[in-house]
């Protein structure tokens, strides 16, 4: 294995007091057989995860530390680290030790053989049920919508090569999903697989109601086909409605009088039907046009309150 090269390691950390020092001593004796950095991006931590990180950061200048003024969101940390990342291969991964960074020297010669991105791919999951179900779930939506193809079963634990860095750095959208734009980049590929353990310290940060704007990001961000799809949904309610026109005008003018008197149940199920189908359109749009504000705004993705050995 070549070793004249520059590892970087990019570690998005957000509450992770009392997990830092875990990481590192699994952490620093693989990165330690090459010239490397570690940076870690805290994300506006409220707890002790800061001192925690200048403990190692005050003996080895290797160590590295951009702290947020506030909590910003995971794929903005892995953002700044990317930008400020110096290596030629550039391995992103959690510090909750669910993603083993032994697995480092596996990437490693994947990245040598050539290849520009190597995915860790979960063979196996040892968390609950219902997160298994519902990234399944994810995957196989995003895949259906988007017309670039992502990953299945790979999170943000990759190493990618100096070229997909710079492309990510160019990519002017403020509300990103790296791993669709990993994915969109069109570089040569391989897979690493894993079994992804039980979290080893702490709580979970990604709660149902964040894994949900997760998704949600993801699909708005690489797919149009919703928008078609409330088109088509607008169109299917405007043929039933014109159906029903002509239903009642026949009605009106052909059967008796008391035929006449439509029941509560019609007009019940089609105002709830329309109105559903309405909102959703208008929510689906609403999205579209969240994202054009946002871009448009072109506010800082984040804002840095620290700096250690950069």
């Amino acid at each position: 294995m070549k070793k004249d090269f520059l590892l970087s390691v990019i570690v998005p950390v957000y509450n992770e007091e009392g997990g830092i020092g875990s990481l590192m001593e699994r952490l620093l004796p693989v990165v330690e057989q090459y010239k490397y950095e570690v940076i870690f991006v805290d994300d506006g931590s409220k707890d002790g995860t800061v001192a925690d990180i200048k403990v190692y950061t005050e003996k080895n200048k290797h160590i590295k530390l951009i702290s947020f003024v506030r909590n910003f969101s995971h794929q903005t940390a892995l953002t700044c680290g990317y930008l400020h990342a110096q290596g030629d291969a550039v391995v992103s991964i959690d510090a909750d030790l669910q993603d083993p960074p032994e697995l480092i020297h596996e990437m490693i010669l994947k990245w040598q053989e050539g290849y520009k991105v190597i995915y860790a791919r979960r063979s196996a999951r040892h968390e609950s049920l219902f997160k298994t179900a519902t990234a399944d779930m994810f995957y196989r939506l995003i895949n259906f919508l988007s017309d670039t193809e992502i990953p299945h079963n790979v999170g943000d634990f990759r190493l990618i090569d100096r070229d997909v860095v710079e492309m990510l750095n160019k990519l002017p959208e403020h509300a990103r999903f790296l791993r669709g734009l990993v994915a969109w980049g069109g570089f040569s590929s391989a897979y690493v697989s894993f079994e992804r353990k039980e979290r080893v310290n702490g709580e979970t940060h990604y709660p149902f109601k964040k894994m949900m704007g997760f998704a949600l990001n993801g699909i708005v961000s690489f797919s149009s086909k919703p928008l078609r799809f409330a088109t088509h949904v607008g169109f299917l309610c405007a043929v039933l409605g014109f159906v029903g026109i002509v239903y009642a005008i026949s009605r009106r003018l052909f059967l008796p009088h008391e035929y006449w008197v439509t029941g509560w149940t019609t007009i019940f199920v089609s105002i709830m039907f329309f109105g559903g189908m309405q909102l959703i359109a208008i929510g689906i749009i609403g999205e579209y046009i969240s994202r054009i504000y946002t871009e448009l705004q072109n506010r800082p993705q984040f804002l840095v309150k620290e700096k250690v050995n950069i």
